[in-house]
């Protein structure tokens, strides 16, 4: 199975994106729901938990797995590759979701001049800032953190007059801070489910682009030059979730993602 992880329930939006470009591939889905958020803790915890739920993922089979997290890919991906994997799975593989998006998103501006939306502990690793000058060198990236975004998502409270006011003010403010933004990244895996109020805040002529469409064109590239790694896959078109919280709790939790009828296995680390 394709292992897909995240620290909560954000990643389902990825998946969900994945399911659509591999409808026949199989996927297990670990989100480490007990243990989230990432985004206060240090750099040493998350790549200790984020190790531990790959390890996990490798433990029940999966040859390639996704962090379907940015907190999770922009802390510990790197160290996971280049001192795990080595040594102790090389015939495994972690991709990350950050490093795809920065070698897309210069495509989708005209002016130059991107826009990030990003929790604040995305915006202040400045981790898309720094990826996407590895691309894009000429591009202008502006960030812009929204705090208010995520417990909105996360309380239901997606298509309320509260969640309107605040996508309003965010909008505002980053392209106050650069009028010339005609491109803006969605980077963080929550706010896909305000897209509604997003869109009536932006201006009609400024792309709004989605790291879900872009993680699952790329893993299809993945798969197709890496086909000693795609032979490994099953391809059954089920999906299996995980959760380090209980299974009512997570399937709570999906609905408000969009996944419906689910069941999940409760895990301890």
């Amino acid at each position: 199975m394709i292992g897909v992880f995240d620290s909560g329930f954000g990643g389902l939006t990825i998946l969900r994106d994945l399911q659509k470009a591999l409808p026949q591939y199989d996927f297990l889905y670990l989100g480490d729901n007990a243990r989230a958020p990432y985004g206060s803790r240090s750099f040493e915890t998350i790549y200790r938990y984020t190790l531990e739920s790959v390890r996990e993922l490798f433990r029940r089979g999966c040859p390639l797995v996704i962090l379907a997290c940015n907190t999770a890919s922009a802390r510990a991906l790197r160290s996971i590759q280049q001192q795990v994997l080595p040594v102790e799975f090389p015939d495994r593989r972690v991709l990350g979701i950050i490093r795809p998006t920065a070698e897309e998103i210069g495509g989708f501006s005209k002016t130059g001049h991107v826009g990030v939306f990003a929790t604040a502990g995305t915006v202040s690793s400045r981790s898309y800032v720094i990826e996407i000058e590895h691309f894009f060198p000429q591009l202008k990236v502006t960030q812009h953190a929204c705090p208010m975004w995520v417990p909105l998502v996360e309380n239901g409270e997606c298509d309320t007059e509260g969640a309107q006011f605040f996508v309003k003010k965010d909008v505002e403010a980053l392209l106050k801070e650069d009028p010339e933004i005609d491109a803006v990244l969605l980077a963080c895996t929550h706010y896909p489910l305000l897209e509604r109020q997003i869109r009536a805040a932006l201006p009609s002529h400024v792309r709004l682009v989605f790291q879900g469409d872009i993680v699952a064109a790329k893993t299809v590239d993945y798969l197709k030059r890496h086909p000693e790694m795609e032979v490994r896959l099953s391809k059954g078109g089920k999906t299996e979730f995980l959760t380090s919280d209980t299974a009512k709790f997570f399937k709570k939790g999906a609905f408000l993602f969009g996944m419906q009828d689910i069941s999940a296995e409760s895990l301890t680390f």
